[in-house]
């Protein structure tokens, strides 16, 4: 089925969209809806009570009706059948106002000082996207500068670009790299003359992932801006974002938890390990994130070799991870038309 506007949106999803109440997920008692269609409905439902429950995506199978999508939320108001019985213009109005403020979204790519093509080449990949309606900083995070080569490349770049964070710490990938960046930006960001949060969520990202900007903007928009942890959730085959962890290639959070890994000592006190494992170790610890968003598969790692966690690419992606050569990114650059706004000129000819 086919939805060629927003309207037909709202219908659809008004209309497949069934309440199920008493599931139990874990330990959870979980209100579902069993969306038979495509998961922007879900995304969408969930916008409509964003204020006043937490929403995941997750995926489960049903044996009468083969693999449906499914929403789970938590702390869902009583009558959930007033979303189920709701008008189409009832729905689209509280969609239109769950997103009319702009969103401020910085993503950290972690990576080396001495990563400089890499971070040319990244700018190419990001300074030829557009966000309407948000604001979107993409940023390069290191630690502190060890030859004197850097001191004067990195000085230029932050020169022409300012796009360089650099942290007091030593180089290094899982002894507190990942602590420095979340619990720094509190005090680099937060300021008198800028409005607060100064970000409404921070990422932190891997330099071999292509984020397509717009659809993280668009997969944000219906989530709440508070208490927020969304990403890819790991071991691959599960989908449940309350048990596991999200994957380093690319996680986010709300502001509020960035200010709350600064002041908490759950964090400090446990910085070694596998960065992505360590930061939802505090998450779970610290009782933190009642809203996640499984992102899972809008992102996924890049198809070939196939695994677990491999998705062939496919055109409502956030996110593909592991572009580990030019050949891969090339790849994917093509597959989804990244240069489709390339203007005609005379100065050049690209067939």
């Amino acid at each position: 089925m086919e939805i060629l506007n927003y309207n037909d949106l709202i219908d659809a999803a008004v209309k497949n969209c069934v309440p199920m109440q008493g599931e139990f997920v874990g330990n959870k008692n979980w209100a579902w809806l069993a969306c038979g269609l495509h998961d922007k409905y879900c995304r969408l439902l969930i916008g409509n009570y964003s204020e006043n429950f937490a929403g995941s995506m997750a995926f489960s199978s049903d044996s009468s009706n083969g693999m449906r999508r499914r929403c789970a939320f938590s702390n869902v108001p009583n009558d959930l059948n007033q979303l189920h019985n709701s008008s189409s213009s009832q729905v689209l109005s509280m969609a239109s106002n769950s997103s009319s403020d702009d969103l401020r979204i910085l993503i950290g790519i972690l990576t080396l000082p001495d990563q400089y093509h890499r971070r040319h080449f990244l700018r190419l990949i990001y300074g030829t996207q557009s966000t309407a309606g948000a604001q979107v900083d993409v940023k390069f995070v290191f630690c502190n500068l060890t030859k004197e080569d850097q001191k004067v490349l990195v000085a230029l770049e932050i020169m022409r670009y300012d796009d360089i964070i650099i942290l007091n710490c030593h180089e290094n990938m899982n002894k507190g790299k990942t602590y420095t960046y979340f619990s720094s930006l509190p005090e680099i960001f937060n300021s008198s003359d800028r409005p607060y949060p100064p970000y409404h969520y921070v990422m932190k990202g891997d330099d071999d992932t292509y984020f397509r900007l717009e659809k993280l903007v668009e997969s944000l928009r219906p989530l709440p801006r508070e208490d927020l942890y969304y990403g890819y959730v790991i071991p691959c085959p599960s989908m449940d974002p309350f048990v596991h962890y999200m994957s380093g290639m690319g996680y986010l959070v709300s502001w509020d938890i960035a200010e709350w890994i600064r002041e908490s000592d759950i964090p400090r006190n446990h910085m070694e390990g596998p960065e992505d494992k360590v930061f939802g170790d505090w998450i779970r610890d610290g009782h933190r994130a009642k809203n996640r968003f499984n992102a899972k598969w809008s992102m996924y790692n890049y198809p070939e070799p196939p695994t677990r966690c491999t998705h062939e690419l496919w055109p409502d992606t956030v996110a593909v991870h592991l572009l580990k050569n030019q050949e891969k990114w090339i790849h994917t650059l093509k597959y989804f038309n990244h240069t489709s706004n390339l203007k005609p000129s005379k100065l050049y000819h690209i067939p």
